[in-house]
């Protein structure tokens, strides 16, 4: 399964290793400026395999310093030592084997930061997808399961703490001040789920008892001094450990479990089996340096990667292309989760907008697969929206499907079948098929065909017969990644409402099936009537996002209007406004376009007052329905020929509209949601907040009054309020002498911070403005700026080019130039980080020709370059196809 030389990976290639390894007796010395690494594999050949056939080992930049087989150092003429492989000859025929392999790795001067490297004096390793090859050689695929059992030794002043999978079996000195620690891990994993850090660390501890009494230690690690804000991080785990046995029936299974938050981390976590690795973004908080969507994405991932020790770590994926198997069902756990604990329509509403913002323009580029990719060239590309969010709407449409109660048997199948193996997307479907007594061979459609469907729904009342005629059909484009486009099984969530904003029942339904208030359709086109209506019903479609398609229905403004003040669907009733709120930007966008001027529909504008100041209505559903669409979401509602700055025009004059349309009831808004009392990351007081600071946008872009939002950031005592006065000021008043001081002010309370200087950063790079370009250009000779730390890179070039389409997007093309040029450098740096950035190019080709022009050359220069990471040649030559 070798990427190193870029070569395609096909699923249908897929065969088992010729050999198994069984178990991992492994130990790790540490030292200044390297590092020592023995690893005895208890391994045999597998049945069937040719006594003739080779053992052919991973490694990616090693360098081997000795080799025994069953203790006896093997001879140089028995094997090949590559820096990306070792090869060995004439292995015994059967029976176990011991084969000793010691290498020497040099994990400071490792800046990809994959496998064992070593920063800010701490060591950790990534070893998903393929970082493990990066220690030691290995057959370093997810199909191989081993028990492992790590001795960890190093100097204990510079690493104090010590840590593996598993549970903690001895410790103790060793000569010349260092020592050691041993760990077990009883579950066999594949190597990608190894993990070991060691340093000098801070620790928060605190315990857990499961439901069946076994008293569980937790501990969340951090470097020196930040422990204190890993408390809502703890109480998140406490609390996803009693929703998975609550929800699912599944309890902890080791004696400890520990969290590791690290500064210098390529991705937001990883769940490596009883130690989990955060990105320290997602793991520390307080009220005044984080805001209320960073604790929200606290509970998110670390609920996400505890998840994992079951969907992941004791059930893990047979080989890379069954990643959704875990990544998006442990997403679908992880929005359920969140769901539960806060508001699950506010959480649909988030979910969907992600997944539109993110996944839909993936499915409609260049960069396009299918959730379960038929092919790849470098596997760390597809870790991607497709993989994780619509692998989560996946799972969703089966428990839609199945019902909650026959869902749930399908996973205890699933758990109690497959525990301890690495399984496939077919070993899952089938549990659900044998639990739910029901066949899903056509749904398996939508893991293998890639794109987004069409779905398109009619309506006709006949109000003689008292009936309701819907005709609906499916329609998938064959896109980039040339997958197959035949009808899938596509679940349809409805009501019929009535006058009384209540639905409406009816007598008799024929045509497609039809179970509860669920439409099943399976063909390209099919009708369903309703009949015993007494009179037209408003028809609410598509409830709760029952399905990732893009929906077209002859449903009027009208309508749409009055579900978004009818529906008993909270769901849909913001997607009725929101659709109303898109059409109308789509159509101002197009009118600037054309250079006339565009009047701003006053019945959205008062639509948007309205639900504003409806109290009945949740304050954070008031605050998702205030949210307009984002620029690259409008952007993709046209299609084609897009002109960036026409569409940041129409956002802003829809802004100013319904900010003077609701001048009084926003103001009124802000004064009714203060809130004098301590700061609170509940979800009460997180929507009262987000309610507020939605208002205090519309309240200073329709007054045109900086000042209200410099107010507002003077006065904030925590860093929600302050951070959103400060994204008033500097996206809609940059000259303003109170933005400038804001932004100074800003600098220097946090200067000290690294996690607040990200968002420093971020937000100056996210300036819809064409002159950005050259404040980010300044911004990359700042001291606090540097290409080896992956978020102050994400914060700044990230930013830019994936959350500025003005700047980005620059008529010149000089935004593509400069981001072209940093990808260069990153590149030689940190492959997957480069790679990443790189997907702003992903939708190069629906806009206007000059820009189209621009981008083109940039990318065609990029791919020109010779000496280019497979990661990033990867993104640049599937842009460009």
């Amino acid at each position: 399964m070798e990427t190193d030389q870029g070569q395609i990976i096909r699923l249908e290639d897929y065969r088992p290793s010729d050999f198994v390894i069984h178990r991992v007796d492994m130990t790790v010395r540490l030292f200044e400026g390297f590092a020592e690494v023995s690893s005895k594999l208890t391994m045999e050949r597998r049945a069937g395999t040719s006594p003739s056939t080779a053992l052919v080992l991973d490694g990616d930049e090693l360098t081997l310093t000795a080799l025994a087989l069953n203790g006896t150092p093997l001879p140089a003429e028995r094997y090949a030592a590559k820096a990306d492989e070792l090869r060995i000859e004439e292995l015994p025929a059967a029976g176990p084997f011991e084969l000793t392999v010691e290498t020497r790795i040099a994990p400071e001067a490792n800046t990809k930061l994959m496998g064992l490297y070593r920063s800010n004096g701490i060591w950790c390793t990534q070893c998903e997808a393929e970082g493990f090859r990066r220690i030691t050689y290995y057959l370093d695929r997810p199909d191989v399961l081993a028990v492992f059992r790590v001795r960890v030794e190093a100097d204990r002043r510079a690493a104090p703490i010590l840590l593996s999978n598993g549970n903690p079996a001895e410790k103790g000195p060793l000569a010349e001040g260092r020592h050691f620690a041993v760990w077990d891990d009883p579950f066999p994993k594949p190597c990608y789920l190894f993990a070991l850090v060691a340093g000098d660390l801070d620790a928060l501890h605190d315990s857990f008892v499961t439901a069946s009494g076994r008293d569980v230690a937790l501990a969340i690690y951090t470097e020196k001094g930040l422990s204190p804000r890993a408390s809502y991080a703890m109480d998140a785990l406490k609390r996803s450990m009693t929703w998975d046995e609550r929800r699912f029936g599944r309890e902890y299974d080791l004696d400890v479990f520990s969290i590791v938050a690290i500064s210098d981390f390529n991705m937001g976590a990883m769940e490596n089996k009883g130690l989990n690795v955060f990105n320290h973004r997602y793991v520390l908080l307080d009220a005044d340096t984080a805001t209320d969507a960073d604790y929200a994405g606290v509970e998110t991932v670390i609920a996400h990667e505890y998840f994992h020790n079951w969907t992941g770590d004791r059930i893990t994926c047979r080989d890379w292309f069954q990643l959704c198997l875990k990544e998006g069902l442990t997403v679908f756990r992880d929005q359920e989760f969140s769901a539960d604990e806060r508001s699950r329509p506010v959480k649909r509403i988030a979910s969907v907008r992600t997944l539109k913002a993110h996944q839909y323009p993936e499915d409609q580029g260049p960069l396009q697969h299918s959730v379960r990719p038929h092919e790849y060239r470098e596997i760390n590309n597809f870790y991607t929206s497709t993989v994780y969010e619509k692998g989560a709407e996946l799972v969703r449409m089966i428990e839609t499907i199945l019902g909650r109660t026959r869902f749930r048997a399908g996973m205890d199948l699933y758990f109690e079948r497959h525990d301890g193996e690495a399984a496939t997307v077919e070993d899952f479907i089938r549990c659900f098929e044998e639990a739910g007594e029901v066949d899903l061979s056509q749904f398996m459609l939508w893991y293998d065909q890639a794109g987004t469907p069409t779905l398109t729904v009619e309506s006709a009342f006949d109000a003689k017969a008292a009936t309701l005629t819907l005709t609906l059909r499916q329609e998938l484009t064959r896109g980039a990644a040339k997958t197959g486009i035949e009808p899938m099984h596509i679940p349809i969530r409805f009501g019929l409402v009535g006058p009384n904003g209540e639905d409406m029942s009816f007598e008799t339904v024929s045509g497609a099936k039809v179970e509860g208030d669920v439409i099943h359709l399976t063909r390209r086109e099919e009708r369903v009537v309703f009949g015993g209506l007494g009179n037209r019903p408003l028809l609410s479609i598509l409830r709760d996002f029952s399905a990732p398609v893009t929906l077209i229905s002859d449903e009027t403004e009208q309508d749409r209007l009055a579900l978004a003040r009818l529906d008993p669907n909270p769901f849909n009733r913001w997607r009725a406004l929101s659709d109303s709120v898109s059409a109308e930007l789509k159509r101002a966008t197009e009118s600037a376009s054309s250079g006339s001027a565009s009047r701003i529909n006053p019945d959205i504008c008062e639509a948007l007052v309205s639900v504003a100041a409806d109290g009945r209505l949740d304050p954070e559903l008031r605050a998702q329905t205030l949210s307009l669409p984002g620029e690259s979401e409008i952007a993709r509602l046209i299609g084609e020929n897009i002109d960036p700055d026409a569409v940041h025009a129409a956002r802003n004059d829809m802004l100013r509209a319904v900010g003077e349309a609701g001048r009084e009831v926003f103001s009124a808004l802000r004064a009714e949601m203060a809130n004098d009392a301590p700061f609170s990351p509940a979800p009460e007081s997180a929507g009262r907040r987000a309610l507020a600071n939605a208002a205090l946008e519309y309240v200073a872009v329709g007054a045109k009054d900086p000042a209200i939002a410099a107010r507002q950031f003077a006065a904030a005592r925590n860093m929600t309020d302050r951070l959103s006065a400060l994204s008033v000021l500097i996206n809609h008043f940059p000259e303003a002498p109170a933005s400038v001081d804001a932004l100074a002010l800003f600098y220097e309370r946090h200067k000290g911070d690294t996690l607040v200087m990200d968002k420093w950063f971020a937000i100056q790079a996210a300036v819809p403005r064409p002159e950005t370009l050259e404040a980010v250009r300044q911004l990359e000779s700042h001291p606090l700026f540097t290409l080896t730390t992956p978020n102050r890179v994400r914060a700044l070039v990230g930013t830019f080019a994936s959350g500025n389409q003005v700047a980005f997007n620059r008529a010149d093309g000089d935004g593509y130039r400069w981001v072209g040029r940093k990808l260069l450098e990153i590149d030689r740096l940190n492959p997957q980080v480069a790679a990443r950035v790189a997907t702003a190019f992903r939708s190069w080709r629906s806009f206007e020709a000059k820009r189209r022009a621009a981008a083109q050359a940039t990318l065609e220069d990029l791919a020109n370059q010779p000496n280019l990471s497979v990661d990033l040649r990867d993104i640049v030559d599937r842009s460009l196809r």
